[in-house]
């Protein structure tokens, strides 16, 4: 168990894929100035990130070398259609502003290239446990970036007015820079956090 216990922790914190690999920045950019957004976001990265490790992992055996990456693709985008699917079913109005993004998970780095470095040579239940990881990791970021952007670029969380209404927002807030200077921030936080980390070890 613990095992599988540090595969999740290294996917969430030491290879976080946006604040440590920074793959699938696009995204996150794009969709955290709204938490409800960002929320949806990672419901469709997780509709798509964990089952597609699984059956990656399920399948490498069989999978010829030299034809993994479309076949990579093909899982993915079978997932991705089904996540796209449920999202406009079940949360219709915040899919009509981010579907664009939803449908790119596709080819989403973060997924792809997980599945080339892990799920193709680990077995079903490590790549579970790296996929259930690499949702959170990003699921995580996304929504701390978001909650920053919304509240102070529009005053809101998920909607719902928090600061009062003579608050004026930074409009600067809710534009793509600003999503930029969150991932500086958070990046910085995290290598200061792990170095030190490092540092008690030795």
């Amino acid at each position: 168990m613990k095992k599988y216990a540090k595969i999740f922790w290294d996917a969430v914190i030491p290879n976080n894929p946006v604040l440590i690999i920074a793959i699938g920045l696009c995204s996150v950019i794009a969709v955290s100035n709204s938490v409800k957004s960002a929320l949806l976001m990672t419901f469709a990265f997780s509709m798509v990130q964990i089952p597609s490790n699984i059956i990656v992992s399920a399948m490498r055996k069989i999978i010829p070398y030299e034809i993994r990456v479309p076949i990579f693709v093909s899982v993915i985008a079978a997932f991705t259609t089904i996540a796209a699917l449920l999202s406009r079913a079940y949360f219709s109005a915040i899919y009509e502003v981010i579907k664009l993004y939803i449908l790119l998970v596709v080819v989403n780095c973060i997924i792809i290239g997980r599945a080339e470095a892990f799920a193709y040579s680990h077995n079903i239940a490590e790549s579970f446990f790296d996929g259930a990881g690499m949702t959170i990791g990003y699921g995580l970021v996304l929504t701390v970036i978001a909650v920053v952007r919304e509240l102070l670029g529009k005053g809101t969380i998920a909607g719902i007015q928090v600061l009062p209404e003579s608050f004026k927002p930074a409009l600067i807030m809710v534009l793509p820079p600003a999503g930029f200077l969150m991932i500086g921030i958070l990046v910085g936080a995290l290598e200061t956090y792990l170095r030190r980390k490092k540092e008690v070890r030795k």
